[in-house]
């Protein structure tokens, strides 16, 4: 299921895939035609379709974390775009044991077990030059040591993977998780955005940043 939303001058399209119903974004520029995809979480071709039915060239493929539901595509979605894939330094332990990423255990779900790595990676603060406009990378460990959510100040807009949800946060007892470090950094990196920051999840439903600082029961 894939709905449309516009936020400015970037058009963000929203597909549900996968035995998790995890949240794979494509962002793109509408004038140039040029798009990244945030987590392609499962079925490569359906992704790389809907870049070709809106006429978009893929230019990076970003993970916020390493775990199976939002990586399985990453490999054959690299083969069909060309693009290079990117994630964060601290995740290269994760994409590449398939324990820590949780393919061995999904096997069921996702019918292949997977150890990975990523062309390039990410440090905390970093800023991507992309579709016209700026990406700040936000390195967010808790629901696994490498976290990374995606921000694009211009655009007022969030991808926060795993680690905040609509009214809730990721959870942190998978292999190098720390509820610690989730909460601490959910208050001091993404709580101080600007309270009408639009929060596109990894699961789920978009929220404020204004919404989840009153109403998260977490905080």
């Amino acid at each position: 299921m894939a709905g449309k939303v516009y936020m400015a001058e970037l058009k963000v399209i929203r597909s549900e895939l996968g035995g998790f119903q995890t949240n794979c974004y494509i962002v793109a520029n509408e004038q140039t035609g040029e798009a990244i995809v945030i987590d392609p979480s499962w079925n490569a071709n359906y992704i790389y379709n809907t870049l070709k039915k809106n006429e978009y060239t893929c230019v990076g493929i970003y993970l916020t974390h390493g775990h199976v539901d939002h990586m399985a595509a990453m490999g054959d979605l690299k083969k069909l775009t060309g693009a290079d894939t990117y994630a964060s330094e601290d995740e290269k332990e994760v994409l590449g044991n398939s324990r820590v990423n949780l393919s061995a255990m999904m096997t069921s779900v996702f019918e292949k077990v997977i150890e990975t790595e990523t062309d390039h990676y990410l440090s905390d603060g970093s800023v991507k030059k992309l579709l016209g406009t700026e990406m700040r990378c936000i390195s967010v460990s808790g629901h696994t040591r490498g976290g990374m959510c995606y921000y694009f100040e211009s655009e007022n807009i969030l991808f926060s993977g795993d680690t905040l949800f609509k009214y809730s946060v990721g959870r942190s007892d998978f292999p190098t998780g720390d509820e610690h470090a989730l909460l601490e950094n959910i208050r001091e990196k993404l709580f101080v955005l600007p309270d009408d920051t639009v929060v596109y999840p990894g699961h789920g439903e978009t929220t404020l940043i204004r919404k989840e600082k009153k109403m998260n029961p977490f905080f």
